[in-house]
């Protein structure tokens, strides 16, 4: 069977199929391993939020603000809390910059491969001189299963970077609660 698939299909295109393939697997896994990480920090946030709100006047130990300063003992300041917000951003967006590149690289990929299979086919067609629908109908059919793997690729992971963009942006709402809460408690 995949022998057949390799005499069906181009080099070219059955790079091109790997390579999205690879793509797509990673597109999945950063969704899931991002997802379940935001969500869990999200609902750790949120209670840290309600803590402060309820008239704690610390930072609660599980806080991400908590456990990205250096040093505790020196004096939270403002600056020093943005600081540690900034650090908590950065580490919320990993992965997302890949998906973003993904969404916009796949389908050029796939187009790639349809593009290379398609003069392919055309070269094969013009020494036979058999240019027929019945003859074409066929080659460019499979020669879109790249363009369609690139878009079903490109899909997903644009559709995943702005779900897990919107958790990052609710993370950050609550870190700068917490940190407004913080300041005002100190005046």
């Amino acid at each position: 069977m995949i022998f057949s698939f390799l005499q069906e299909y181009g080099i070219v295109t059955i790079v091109v199929l790997t390579w999205l393939s690879f793509y797509f697997i990673l597109v999945i896994w950063i969704f899931f391993y991002r997802y379940i990480s935001l969500y869990l920090t999200l609902a750790n946030e949120q209670q840290c939020l309600e803590g402060l709100l309820n008239g704690k006047n610390a930072l609660s130990r599980s806080s991400l603000l908590y456990s990205n300063l250096n040093n505790i003992d020196k004096k939270i300041t403002e600056s020093v809390l943005q600081y540690s917000l900034d650090k908590a951003m950065k580490d919320a967006t990993l992965g997302l910059t890949f998906l973003a590149i993904v969404a916009s690289t796949a389908p050029f990929i796939g187009l790639f491969g349809t593009v290379i299979e398609i003069l392919e086919a055309f070269s094969k067609l013009g020494a036979t001189s058999k240019a027929t629908l019945d003859a074409i109908a066929p080659i460019i059919s499979k020669a879109l299963v790249a363009t369609a793997a690139g878009i079903l690729t490109a899909i997903p992971a644009y559709s995943f970077n702005l779900f897990l963009k919107r958790k990052v942006f609710e993370l950050n709402t609550y870190l700068q609660l917490q940190i407004n809460v913080l300041i005002a408690s100190k005046e």
